[in-house]
């Protein structure tokens, strides 16, 4: 694949409701603070980096959609990737995206065992301090637990800000489920969001997915989604 090819699977469609305004609860409000603040420091500050980590589930890939999403409102370039699907690419895909503002790197724990793409991102985030850009990287476990072999990208990765997420509390994902719902025109009633929560998953993730399912079949069949829809539907 040439390095054109490649630059061209990088065009990536961001969900349009994972924004810092759609990024509820208590639990995590001071990491997503420091975060939007740091975005909007547009690079002019001396830290140009931002580490964030925490279990599956707990919002770190809307996080990055959000810097994403922030840095276009402040007409800025952006890209978010996930590593997990750019590991199977080339490394050229990297090269130019120290000319973009703002860089997400998604799930940076599935760089382990491979040296190739740990030097390639180690590379990258030097070109992105030396052009005063900025580079937001998430992980499922902290620096210091991260098992690579290049122990110059552990480095790098410690320089900057350093953030965990928390899981979230049942109340603060039936808070955002709800909201969810608002954004697509859907109100979803408390007790029909904690039966979701109940009985078909605690994982916010998850909890979305259902709720487009829902939603999409409510459209369809012309039909609120109550307890004995969703029975239907998701059974």
């Amino acid at each position: 694949m040439s390095n054109k090819q490649a630059q061209l699977t990088l065009s990536v469609q961001l969900p349009d409701d994972e924004t810092f305004e759609s990024f509820l609860g208590d639990t995590n409000h001071a990491s997503k603070s420091l975060l939007q603040q740091f975005i909007a420091s547009k690079g002019n500050n001396e830290v140009n980096s931002f580490y964030l980590f925490g279990h599956q589930g707990v919002g770190k890939s809307h996080l990055l959609h959000a810097c994403c999403a922030e840095a276009e409102q402040k007409g800025l370039t952006s890209l978010c990737l996930s590593l997990s699907e750019l590991v199977s690419m080339p490394t050229d895909v990297l090269i130019g995206l120290e000319s973009l503002d703002v860089v997400c790197l998604d799930d940076i724990e599935c760089l382990q065992g491979n040296g190739q793409w740990q030097q390639a991102i180690f590379d990258l985030f030097n070109r992105v301090i030396e052009q005063h850009k900025q580079i937001v990287i998430s992980s499922n476990t902290s620096v210091q637990a991260l098992d690579f072999e290049l122990a110059d990208l552990l480095s790098r990765l410690s320089w900057g800000y350093t953030e965990q997420l928390k899981p979230y509390s049942d109340n603060e994902k039936l808070s955002m489920l709800i909201y969810r719902a608002k954004q697509r025109g859907i109100i979803l009633q408390e007790d029909v969001g904690r039966y979701l929560l109940n009985h078909y998953s605690r994982e916010l993730a998850d909890l979305i997915h259902c709720l487009d399912i829902l939603d999409k079949a409510s459209i369809r069949e012309k039909r609120k989604i109550t307890i004995p829809f969703i029975k239907e539907i998701l059974t």
